[in-house]
C-alpha cells in the first residue's frame, strides 16, 4: 500500500481491520454501522479434501443447494461456488447475531439468485436483508445489510491496455478536478472494482456499461464518490440521488469496493 492512500480499518470503530488472507478459512468483519462482511478462502476449500467438503455441504447447504452443487461438473468451480454460498450464509448469520442477538443455522439460510431480467444473477436470501457477493483468485467475499449492497473484489493483476487507457483517463486531473488528488493515484483494478460495485448495488452488473459510473473522488478514509450516466439513470432513476456509503480499499494484494445505500 502506497503512502497517502486509504488505509483499511474497522470502519465502525470496533474490531480488527479487514483481512483478505487466503490462509484464513473464514474472516468476519463488521464494516461500517450496518454492514457485515464474510471472507471465505477458496484456496483452503480446494485443499480440504472430499470428506471435509461433504461435511461442510451437509452442515450448511439446503437440499436444493446441495443438488445445485452436485450438478457442477468441475471440482474447481464447485469449490468457488461453495465458497460463495458459505460467505453469504456466514455474513447473514454474523449480521443476525450482531443486530438481533440470536444464532441462525447455515441450512436455514437459502441462497438463490434472481432468475431473469436486468437483475438476473443477483444473490438473494430468504431473510429480510440484502446481500452481495464477489469472487476473485483465492477468496470469496459476501456482504449483508438492511439495504441494497454491491461489492466487487479484484486480485492484483495487469489490466488490458484498452481498459487501462479508459480508466487512466477517468482519473486524470482534467476529468476529476484538482480537489481529488487521491483518485489519480487509485490503482486501475480498484477503479474497475468501484464501477462494478455500483452496478451490482443496483443488481445490473455489466448489463449496464461500466462507463455509466463516473468516479469523481476518493478520500483518505477509503470513501469514493461517483456520478451516474444517462443510461444508468434510465434504468435506476434513484442513482441520481447519490450514495453516501461507498468505499474502495486496497488490502493484502486485493482490491475491494463496497457500495450501500
Amino acid at each position: 500500500m502506497s503512502a497517502g492512500e486509504p488505509v483499511p480499518r474497522a470502519l465502525d470503530g470496533t474490531g480488527p481491520p479487514l483481512a483478505l488472507d487466503p490462509r484464513l478459512p473464514l474472516h468476519i468483519h463488521h464494516f461500517a454501522p450496518r454492514l457485515t462482511l464474510a471472507v471465505v478462502s477458496i484456496a483452503r476449500l480446494r485443499g480440504a479434501g472430499d470428506e471435509v467438503l461433504r461435511r461442510l455441504s451437509d452442515r450448511h447447504l439446503t437440499p436444493r443447494e446441495a443438488a445445485q452443487a452436485a450438478a457442477i461438473p468441475r471440482a474447481r468451480r464447485r469449490c468457488e461456488w461453495l465458497a460463495g454460498r458459505l460467505a453469504v450464509k456466514h455474513s447473514v448469520r454474523a449480521h443476525h447475531l450482531r443486530h438481533w442477538g440470536s444464532v441462525v443455522r447455515g441450512r436455514a439460510i437459502d441462497v438463490d439468485t434472481v432468475a431473469g431480467g436486468m437483475r438476473a444473477g443477483k444473490p438473494v436470501v430468504n431473510a429480510p436483508v440484502e446481500v452481495g457477493l464477489s469472487h476473485s483468485a483465492d477468496l470469496a467475499v459476501a456482504a449483508c445489510g438492511p439495504h441494497a449492497v454491491g461489492l466487487d473484489l479484484e486480485h492484483q493483476r495487469a489490466v488490458p491496455p484498452l481498459l487501462a487507457r479508459l480508466l487512466r483517463a477517468e482519473g486524470a486531473p482534467g476529468r476529476t478536478g484538482s480537489r481529488h488528488p487521491l483518485l489519480a493515484r487509485m490503482p486501475l483494478p480498484l477503479r474497475w472494482a468501484c464501477k462494478e460495485a455500483v452496478l451490482k448495488h443496483y443488481g445490473f452488473g455489466l448489463r449496464v456499461d461500466a462507463g455509466e459510473v463516473q468516479l469523481t473522488g476518493w478520500a483518505s478514509d477509503g470513501r469514493f464518490t461517483w456520478r451516474a450516466g444517462p443510461d444508468l439513470l434510465r434504468h435506476a432513476p434513484a442513482s441520481g440521488n447519490g450514495l453516501t456509503e461507498s468505499w474502495a480499499l486496497e488490502i493484502d494484494g486485493y482490491y475491494l469496493a463496497v457500495v450501500s445505500a
